[in-house]
């Protein structure tokens, strides 16, 4: 068998896999090549080897740099992949990035959020070639501190979280951003609240992502999958084609 067109994947710590990404991924043709950036990997400047680029969550914010220096170069290639017209994913974290690396801003929310929440699509977001056609989402995961702020001015906003923070946005032609987490497990949720106390509220999220993992995961792999079409077309005169 002819191996697929290959995927950058960059991972800001270990406890962040890429976990359902990966094999849903490989459904539609694709290879996922992890880069764990946070073991001092180099980030490229940009994609050469590679047809889309994933950005991972992670803890940190997106601008931590001084801590994280990864952080930087991650920025950078992220927006060299956008305006290449190349597709791009950012989960979390990584969607955070690609906003502040296309100018826009993240900060803190006034809350820490844990929670499954609808999918708010916005009316541009259900004519979005990626999150339009997926049908009913019944819910998805936010585990975030931070939201952003200020889209990027050549952004649009696909979906809103109850709370009326950014939930999907669009980064460019080819370009997404969410910030909520279509790839986990329960099991990977569960490392985020290792080594501390949970609270009742995360306790309460993650009894119910554990025991609704097989309905959530058929939604979000409809979205991995999506995106993974949208990578194996390229761009032509004329339109989109199928590539080999």
């Amino acid at each position: 068998m002819t191996p697929g067109p290959r995927v950058l994947v960059v991972q800001h710590e270990d406890d962040c896999p890429v976990a359902m990404i990966e094999p849903w991924l490989a459904e539609v043709g694709l290879r996922c090549d992890v880069l764990p950036a946070h073991e001092g990997r180099a980030v490229p400047a940009h994609l050469v080897d590679h047809v889309a680029l994933v950005v991972l969550g992670g803890r940190m914010g997106a601008q931590d740099d001084a801590e994280h220096r990864w952080l930087t170069p991650t920025r950078a290639l992220i927006a060299t992949t956008v305006s290449a017209g190349m597709p791009f994913l950012g989960v979390c974290l990584g969607h955070q990035l690609g906003a502040v690396a296309l100018g826009g801003q993240v900060h803190r929310h006034v809350r820490p959020t844990r929670a499954l929440h609808p999918l708010g699509l916005t009316a541009e977001g259900r004519a979005d070639e990626l999150l339009g056609g997926l049908g009913p989402v019944p819910a998805v995961l936010h585990w975030n501190d931070d939201v952003v702020t200020r889209t990027p001015t050549a952004s649009t906003v696909l979906a809103r979280s109850p709370d009326g923070a950014v939930q999907a946005l669009r980064l460019g032609p080819r370009a997404w951003g969410v910030q909520f987490h279509p790839e986990v497990t329960a099991g990977t949720v569960r490392g985020w609240t290792s080594g501390r106390s949970t609270t009742p509220q995360e306790e309460q999220v993650l009894d119910e992502l554990a025991r609704r993992t097989p309905e959530l995961h058929r939604s979000w792999a409809r979205l991995v999958h999506a995106f993974g079409r949208l990578v194996r077309q390229e761009p032509h005169e004329g339109g989109m084609r199928e590539s080999s």
